[in-house]
């Protein structure tokens, strides 16, 4: 089991997880749900308490990935799969470009 935290404009917003049965599972923090409950991450994922499960990488999380001779240089250096999409994401997507950014959590993480 792999999760990113998840912070849309610098405040922890939830955590991605991909499963051991390759589902993925992106669930709001609770105290994001209270605190702000109109900053959605994207416009198919609005804020609830509820988590979103699919068995495909989200759309959204898909798009912050790199593409082109972006993905062939990422995929080089940290010798990841190109079709590792949850591997990508937490390599690749820390700094991204616009308001959200995925940080590996790691197993001694205790948030």
């Amino acid at each position: 089991m792999r999760r990113g935290y998840v912070y849309y404009k610098d405040r922890f917003a939830g955590i991605i997880t991909e499963t051991n049965d390759g589902e993925y599972v992106f669930q709001y923090d609770p105290q994001y749900v209270v605190d702000h409950p109109d900053d959605f991450i994207t416009f198919t994922m609005p804020v609830s308490e509820y988590p979103y499960t699919e068995k495909r990488l989200f759309p959204f999380f898909e798009g912050l990935i790199p593409e082109g001779w972006l993905l062939d240089i990422a995929s080089e250096n940290w010798k990841i799969n190109k079709n590792d999409r949850m591997g990508l994401l937490l390599a690749c997507c820390q700094n991204c470009i616009g308001a959200v950014s995925v940080v590996p959590k790691k197993v001694s993480d205790e948030k």
